[in-house]
This record gives structure tokens, sequence and C-alpha cells, in this order.
């Protein structure tokens, strides 16, 4: 507040003091605004590989490790784990592991990988995707650590979990120790969807019995598999900062690099997580072979018109389906044209993966019931793994609705809510 003396003020001192009285005011309550306004700052994602470098390398002190990684297992500026280790003086680093698709990615989804050189560092690579699944006493005799820096996209049917988890089993019987340096779950750490993996039906795309989406990043999913599983290695889970659940890919402002040579983009998580599952039974294209892997349903004898009306007619939360024709390349209906539809995705938060490519097959089975989607019983066999059971498959066939479906695991899901609920670092 400004005091005027007594004496009468000139008329233009009197109006530049209450200028200036204003000025100061304004100044002062837009510092003041400026002060309670919510800042819009983007808080930078640490991965467990730059938070291992940065604060836990004594934990490998005089140990020879053993890396295993892909080409997914990156910094925040894309350096390579493998080549970043390989530098550090501080990091005996004696080989690498690598899991489907090979150390550099090369590979091609299913394909065995064989022993090699890393042409790079000049390493030995010991593939864990050929014939053996899990390290010899051999490859485990030469360290005293396994290190594993993979990126998990959050779908059960993806290997690189059990690849994880076969490292552990090595490692509790041989007696290492592991480090798991955490990454993202690329769809968030919330949304969980899909059955449990039930007995009979455990492979290497459904190795223990988790939801298809199961929420979770790949440093907690190794604590689970440790201890509900019996593996009991000596395991430690070096964390992220400043992950939350909530967070798809975007959210954390890293960039992204394929996964495997189909996982081009971290949203074609979410279209696989639909059409990835009938994508095992031949019978329809789910885009593998075209420009858009996983995006797309179709097949040679389909209308996309008709199809694209039948699915948006449903109003599946979060997605839209438009008419296409296409021509794949490779894969399912090689060099034959193709009409179906395009998925897009409207509304990640709302889209329910598991639920909606269970409502297209359903739907094509409807429209085109002369063409049965399970021609091919080893085909079918591959399908049922990847959903781990069969009475999927018989209650497609029998036509019972996709609400039915989904209220039978309902039961086994909240329970494995609870488990799950022990081994969250976030």
């Amino acid at each position: 507040m400004i005091l005027l003396s007594k004496k009468i003020m000139h008329p233009f001192r009197l109006s530049f003091v209450l200028f200036l009285s204003s000025l100061l005011f304004s100044c002062s309550s837009l510092q003041m605004i400026s002060k309670n306004k919510p800042r819009n700052k983007t808080v930078k994602v640490i991965l467990g590989n730059e938070n291992f470098i940065q604060k836990f390398l004594t934990l490998i002190k005089g140990k020879r490790v053993g890396l295993v990684t892909n080409p997914s297992g990156v910094d925040s500026k894309l350096h390579s784990t493998a080549d970043v280790f390989f530098k550090n003086p501080g990091i005996n680093l004696v080989a690498l592991f690598g899991p489907e698709h090979g150390i550099r990615g090369a590979i091609y989804a299913g394909e065995h990988v064989s022993k090699a050189k890393d042409a790079h560092t000049g390493l030995p690579v010991f593939s864990l995707y050929g014939r053996h699944r899990q390290p010899t006493k051999q490859m485990s005799d030469s360290i005293d650590v396994f290190i594993i820096d993979i990126q998990d996209i959050g779908i059960r049917a993806y290997t690189y979990i059990y690849t994880m988890a076969e490292v552990l089993k090595a490692a509790a019987k041989y007696n290492k120790e592991v480090i798991v340096l955490d990454r993202p779950n690329p769809i968030n750490g919330r949304a969980i969807e899909g059955n449990l993996v039930e007995k009979g039906f455990f492979s290497f795309v459904g190795l223990y019995p988790i939801p298809y989406r199961h929420g979770m990043t790949i440093g907690e999913l190794a604590l689970l598999f440790n201890n509900e599983f019996k593996i009991h290695a000596k395991l430690k889970v070096i964390p992220m900062k400043n992950w939350r659940r909530d967070m798809f890919w975007s959210d954390t402002h890293l960039p992204w690099v394929p996964t495997s040579p189909h996982v081009p983009h971290w949203m074609t998580i979410l279209y696989m997580g639909s059409t990835g599952t009938f994508g095992e039974l031949h019978t329809l294209s789910e885009g593998v072979g075209y420009t858009s892997p996983f995006e797309m349903v179709g097949a040679p004898w389909i209308d996309g018109y008709q199809l694209a009306a039948a699915l948006n007619k449903l109003q599946l939360p979060g997605v839209l389906f438009r008419p296409l024709y296409f021509h794949p390349y490779y894969a399912s209906f090689k060099d034959q044209i193709c009409q179906g539809v395009q998925l897009h995705i409207t509304d990640p938060k709302a889209y329910h993966s598991y639920n909606t490519g269970l409502y297209i097959m359903q739907t094509v089975m409807d429209l085109y019931p002369q063409h049965t989607l399970f021609a091919d019983s080893n085909r079918v066999k591959m399908f049922n793994k990847v959903m781990g059971c069969d009475w999927i498959t018989k209650d497609l066939k029998n036509h019972i609705p996709v609400e039915d479906i989904e209220s039978k695991w309902q039961e086994e899901l909240q329970a494995f809510k609870k488990i799950r609920q022990k081994y969250l670092l976030y």
C-alpha cells in the first residue's frame, strides 16, 4: 500500500503513482498465479539399465557377467546395453545370451537360433531359443551373474518372459545370481485381461498361469515367477525411476525400438493382443506379411464392408473398423487379394484387446459359417496353447456369446490380481 502525504499531489504525479501501484499489484498477482499454476514439466523415466550404471555397479564388482539381451535392450539414448557393458571398465562382460529372434533381432519368429560370436564385441553368444531354452552348466560355468535387459510387451504369449524364467531356473540350479534391469510395460501396468493358462496347456507361449494381459513389468514378473513357482534363484530387480502404472509407452517419452520383427511400433502390441491369437490358426490374415502387422483381419472370402458394418455395430470400446483390400507379400494368403477390416484404436485406455479378438472371431464365424476357422488340427493345438485352454475354442464353435465366455474366467482373474499385488514395485 502506498501512503500519500496530506499535501495535495500534482495531478501528473498522482497518475504516475496510481499507475505504479497498479503495475506492482499486477506483477504480484501474476507471480502468485504462476506459483499456484501446476507445472506441465515432463518427468523423464529412468530405465533400470541406467539406474544400474549410476548406482548399482558394486553388485557385480569382481564378478563375471553374462548378459541376456537383444536389440530392445537399450538406454534412453538408444545405446545398446551390450555395447555399454562391453565398454565399461567396471563390468566384466564375458558372454551374451539371446532369446527368440537372436541377440541382434534378425531371426524370424519361431526359428531356432544357433550359437555364434557377436560381430561387434567378439563375445560368445549362446542361444536360448534353439537346442536349449535354459542355460546349460557349460554356459553357466563361465559366469557368476546373469543380467537380464529385454523389453517385454505385456502379453502372456511373448516368449521373452519365459526365457527369463528359464534363466532363473538355471541360476538356482548352478548357484548363480540374477539381476533383472526393469523396463516399462508398454501397454500400461494397470489393465489386466483374459483367462489364466490351465494345466495341460503350459508351453513356451504360456509357461505359467497368468492372464493374457498381465499388467506387470518384466522385473515384477521375475519376482512373481521366482517366488510363486518355487524357483528360488538369487534375484535382484533394479527398478526404474519415475515410471507410473498408468503410463503407456508414449507417456514415458522414451524412443521405441522394435522388440521383434513384427512389432515396429508400441501400439502394435495392442493390436497384437486382439489379432495375434487367431493369427495362429492361419485361416485369417492378421496383417503379418503386409505393411501393418496385427492391425487388420482379412481373407479372400470376406466382404470388407459387411464385416466392418457388423463389427462397428457392436460398438466395442476404443476401436473402429475400416473396410479395406490388401495383398499379403508373405505368410497367410500370400499373393492373394484379401478383403477385411483395419482396426483403428481410438482410445487405448478404453480398448479391451483380448475380448476384441474374441468378438472378431465370433463375428466372422457368424457371417461366414461355410469357412471354418479351425480347419487345421495342428494349428488349433497352437491356438489353444496361446489361449491357455481349449474350452474357448469349444465355446466359439458352439456360438457361446463372448460375454458368457468372459464371465467364466472372472473368479481366477480376481485371484491372480491378489497374488500380483504382492510383487508390484510401482
